[in-house]
């Protein structure tokens, strides 16, 4: 059973299936939308400044968390059976759907 930090709000733990603690969908995915102590987002691969060391976000159920990731829910498909498939996947996706060089 995964461990829930202590300062995890509900809208964290209520997800169905997401893993507590894994935070690939803070890292692996580029964010265009700016981020509190991001004003440019982030591109993939880096880790967001709002994820703590237990991998949760903290900005849950904060009114400054972007649309995007509040929108972003877990997958079965995409998420995988662990946080390393979960960080393969998303970071697969991102290639296929970046619109760069």
């Amino acid at each position: 059973m995964s461990r829930i930090a202590a300062n995890a709000t509900p809208s964290a733990v209520e997800r169905p299936g997401c893993r507590p603690g894994c935070g690939a969908c803070c890292i692996a995915p580029s964010i265009s939308s700016p981020i509190p102590g991001m004003p440019h987002g982030k591109p993939p691969g880096v880790r967001c400044v709002q994820l703590d060391a237990d991998n949760l976000c903290r900005l849950f159920g904060d009114p400054r968390r972007p649309a995007v990731c509040e929108r972003f829910v877990f997958d079965d498909a995409l998420c995988g059976e662990n946080r390393t498939q979960a960080l393969q996947r998303i970071a697969l996706l991102e290639c296929g759907t970046s619109t760069g060089n």
